[in-house]
Order: C-alpha cells, then sequence, then structure tokens
C-alpha cells in the first residue's frame, strides 16, 4: 500500500472529488481525516470507508477559520502523532457562466479570495506541524483553466492560478525542511455533479446539448476523454505517496493531454 501509515487530512471531503481522494487515500492505507463544513456529507463518506475497513475521522471545521484549522490539526499530530498529507478540496464558489465585462467585481473575485485564504490557511498550517517531523506532502487541485484561457470561466481559472502561484512559491520555502508541495491540474471530471452542472451552463451558453459540450472538449484531448474522479484520485495518491518523492513546485497534468507540458 502506498499511503501505510500515513495520516492524510483531506478538507473538503464531503465532496465528489474530496470524498474519492478520501476512498483512494483510504485503499492505499491512509488513516483519513475528513474535514468540512457539512458533517452530515462527511458522515456518509466516512461511511463508505468504515464499510470497506478503512480507518477515518471526520471534523467540522471551516477551511476560512483559521484558528480551527490550527486547533483540528493540533488535535491530530497529539493523538496519532503527525500529519503527514494535506489537501485542501473546497468547493470556490461558481461564477461560470457569463463573460468578465457582464460580471459584478464581488462575483469575479469571490472564488479568488476563497481560494487564497483558504490555501494559505491550510497549507501554512500544515506545513507548520510538517517542519516538526522534517517530512509531508501538501497537495492542491486546479484545473486546465488555470493555464489555458477558455471563455466565460469568470474568476475560477484566475483563481486557480493564483493557487498553483502559491503552490510555488510555498514549495521552495518549505523544501529544505522535508516538505513537498504539489498541485494536480485537471481537465474536469464529468462524473462530479458540479462539473456537470458546469457544462450544462457552458452548452446553454453555446446553444449545444451538455454532451456536445463534453465531446468537444474530449476532442481537444490526446486520450480523447476527460478524467474521471477515480482517476484524479489516483493520480493524488502518487503524488502523496514516497514514490514521487522527488517531484516538488510541480504542477502533475491530469488533463488527458489536454494541456501539453
Amino acid at each position: 500500500m502506498l499511503l501505510r501509515n500515513k495520516n492524510a487530512v483531506i478538507y473538503g471531503a464531503g465532496g465528489a472529488i474530496g470524498g474519492a481522494v478520501a476512498r483512494a487515500f483510504s485503499q492505499e492505507g491512509a488513516k483519513v481525516f475528513l474535514v468540512g463544513r457539512n458533517i452530515n456529507r462527511l458522515n456518509i463518506v466516512a461511511k463508505e470507508i468504515t464499510d470497506h475497513g478503512g480507518e477515518v475521522e471526520t471534523a467540522q471545521v471551516n477551511a476560512l477559520d483559521e484558528e480551527a484549522v490550527e486547533n483540528h490539526l493540533s488535535q491530530v499530530v497529539n493523538r496519532f502523532g503527525s500529519v503527514d498529507v494535506s489537501f485542501n478540496l473546497i468547493g470556490l464558489g461558481e461564477t461560470q457562466g457569463a463573460s468578465l465585462v457582464e460580471m459584478e467585481q464581488e462575483q469575479f473575485v469571490s472564488p479568488i479570495i476563497t481560494a487564497m485564504q483558504s490555501h494559505f490557511i491550510t497549507t501554512t498550517a500544515a506545513a507548520r506541524h510538517m517542519a516538526k517531523q522534517k517530512a509531508g506532502v501538501i497537495l492542491a487541485l486546479t484545473a486546465q483553466a488555470a493555464r489555458k484561457p477558455y471563455r466565460d470561466v469568470g474568476g475560477f481559472g484566475v483563481a486557480g492560478a493564483a493557487i498553483e502561484g502559491l503552490c510555488r512559491q510555498l514549495a521552495i520555502e518549505v523544501g529544505p525542511l522535508g516538505i513537498r508541495v504539489v498541485c494536480l491540474r485537471s481537465a474536469g471530471s464529468p462524473d462530479a455533479p458540479g462539473v456537470d452542472e458546469v457544462f450544462n451552463r457552458h452548452a446553454d451558453n453555446a446553444g449545444i446539448t451538455r454532451d456536445e459540450f463534453e465531446a468537444g472538449i474530449a476532442e481537444k484531448t490526446m486520450l480523447k476523454r476527460l478524467p474521471r474522479l477515480a482517476e484524479v484520485a489516483n493520480a493524488a495518491v502518487l503524488m502523496a505517496s514516497d514514490h514521487a518523492s522527488a517531484i516538488t513546485g510541480a504542477v502533475a497534468n491530469v488533463t488527458c493531454g489536454e494541456i501539453v507540458d
């Protein structure tokens, strides 16, 4: 198992991608700590994990609350000895579907502010604990819009670019402490409800069906398809594992070849 004896904290674990990552981490031997604002959604994921023999705990914590995040991490370390992986997967709020010139300022900046506040809080809190251990992995997730411009995505792509920039800066600062920072960039998983909703919105704007919109994106990729949730989660497992011990300050390309690095 790639993550045996690892303690992994996942923010936004009640969501589609957060749940997929939590299940994948658990299957590879990690003890997973599911964090989010909706305890009921966390408990659903936790039950799926325990039903398959995994070790899991849940905590109702807002990733935008610095004190709450720090208190939770301290409890994890005090009880279990370490925090080995931290992954922020909280939702940023939807602003997609309209052009920038049609948006209000608050609508545009909202996902950017949420991304920067939550990732700064969660990554730096994790790094302080990992520094004492001289080891740890901090992960983040963005989308192809962070690298390549698309119409009508609002502040979503800018937020992703900001997350990637934060990861690069953090990586150079904490690397000497034995901490790796890796960002995964996905092309959007069509089996995630949130992505499906966005695809429907863009399809309506384009005057085509939702399936036609997805097919158009898939056609731009080298694999002629989009990554499923499980594939993104499996890539996260690899990046969190010691098999990726020489990788930091990088963006792992999980776009099925839409973005070429």
